[in-house]
């Protein structure tokens, strides 16, 4: 007696070919996913925080601010100027800092660095891409003058 042979037209089983057709629309959902996702920053921005805002007496229409910068790990600054004298303190971490003009300096906790007040601030940033780095700063401005200008190279 003869019997007939049967061949599947596919090469693989029908819960084989689910599985593919579920990973393939899993795939598909995850791609348009990432694909409307808003675009991640490249790092966050620096928080200022003001501590305080003082007069200076005998010098008319001058103030001294106190700020405290925190940069989160890989923050970085745009370019700018603050129109002040500005007396930096590093209280942890690491930053780099760069007047234009000037040499570009790694500063830790306990050293400092001055920005003359028609100097251009072309990098401040945290050293590290995985730690905080904070300081405070003090600015010797005009009074009621902007603590931070964007400006250009």
């Amino acid at each position: 007696m003869k019997t007939k042979m049967q061949f599947q037209t596919s090469t693989t089983s029908p819960a084989i070919g689910w599985s593919y057709s579920v990973m393939f629309t899993i795939l598909l959902l995850l791609s348009y996913a990432i694909a409307s996702a808003p675009a991640a920053k490249e790092s966050e921005e620096a928080k200022v925080t003001e501590l305080m805002t003082k007069a200076l007496d005998g010098a008319p229409g001058k103030e001294v601010t106190m700020i405290m910068v925190e940069y989160p790990p890989g923050s970085k600054d745009p370019v700018h100027r603050h129109n002040a004298a500005v007396f930096v303190y590093v209280l942890e971490g690491s930053i780099i800092m760069q007047m234009k003009d000037g040499e570009k300096v790694t500063l830790h906790p306990g050293q400092t660095f001055y920005e003359d007040p028609k100097g251009i601030h072309l990098v401040g940033e945290n050293a590290s891409k995985t730690k905080p780095a904070k300081f405070v700063a003090l600015l010797v401005k005009d009074k009621g003058a902007p603590i931070f200008v964007p400006t250009e190279k």
